[in-house]
């Protein structure tokens, strides 16, 4: 069996409009959420049966159901369960979950529920894990639970200011769990996060700016959301930025598999 000469590039999108975009861009994975400007929360099952049509590839969830932290009541508990059952008969290939105890642990009791109710789909521990006291406990912990990845920024605002941890990460993961970097991943820092970490799994939602509105009538003085972003400004995936992402982590990791000498004949 030949060697996958080729890394994993997840691209995160919270409109059809951005599938359409990392798709044609080549992404070999979409994470579907809602609400990307405030972090992402859980989609619509409608946007989710869209995406569906149009994607054959691997499509994992979002299971947010707020802004704000991982700290959940009983209540955000059983919605996010009955939004993975849905998800799952819908046909989602994986969910992306995250529950924390107060103290800045996971919360193992909430955690295995959610991966229970997952049944046979994939698991990934979003950046909740980048908000845990202790990585190293978590990711043992994360492996016992049944996740298959883990998305982390190495605990940064940013992954490139993270690389130590991600780098510590990777090797204690041995294999046994993914390790993917997120937040800021984009086409002129993989390289560098791939030399200085070895990971070659990434996540990044593929934009480069913000468009402008098509709206001509503008009113200035209201404010619909956060007072801190635009009503007129939207963000979108770019196709060109998420093939740069792809090209760059094929030719990465086929140098290292050939360097290696394990490259399939």
């Amino acid at each position: 069996m030949g060697v996958n000469k080729k890394g994993m590039l997840e691209v995160c999108v919270d409109s059809y409009a951005s599938c359409v975009a990392a798709v044609a861009g080549g992404a070999d994975r979409l994470e579907l959420c809602a609400n990307l400007i405030i972090g992402g929360t859980t989609p619509s099952n409608a946007l989710f049966c869209q995406v569906r049509e149009r994607f054959t590839g691997a499509i994992h969830v979002l299971i947010r159901p707020r802004f704000g932290d991982f700290l959940y009541t009983e209540e955000e508990q059983w919605e996010m369960c009955e939004s993975i059952r849905r998800f799952r008969e819908l046909g989602a290939d994986g969910i992306v979950i995250g529950a924390l105890r107060p103290e800045g642990v996971l919360d193992q009791e909430k955690m295995r529920e959610l991966v229970e109710c997952a049944g046979a789909m994939s698991v990934t521990l979003h950046r909740a894990f980048d908000m845990t006291r202790d990585p190293r406990t978590a990711l043992e912990e994360a492996i016992v639970l049944g996740c298959r990845t883990i998305l982390t920024s190495g605990q940064r605002a940013a992954a490139i200011q993270g690389v130590p941890l991600l780098a510590e990460l990777y090797r204690a993961a041995d294999g046994r769990i993914d390790i993917m970097a997120g937040a800021g991943v984009n086409s002129q820092n993989i390289s560098q996060i791939h030399d200085l970490t070895g990971i070659t799994t990434f996540h990044t939602s593929g934009r480069r700016g913000t468009l402008d509105s098509g709206m001509i009538y503008r009113k200035a003085e209201v404010s619909m959301g956060l007072p801190s972003i635009s009503e007129y400004e939207i963000l979108r995936t770019d196709e060109a930025e998420v093939r740069a992402c792809s090209d760059l982590l094929t030719a990465l990791t086929f140098t290292r598999f050939q360097s290696s000498g394990r490259m399939s004949q």
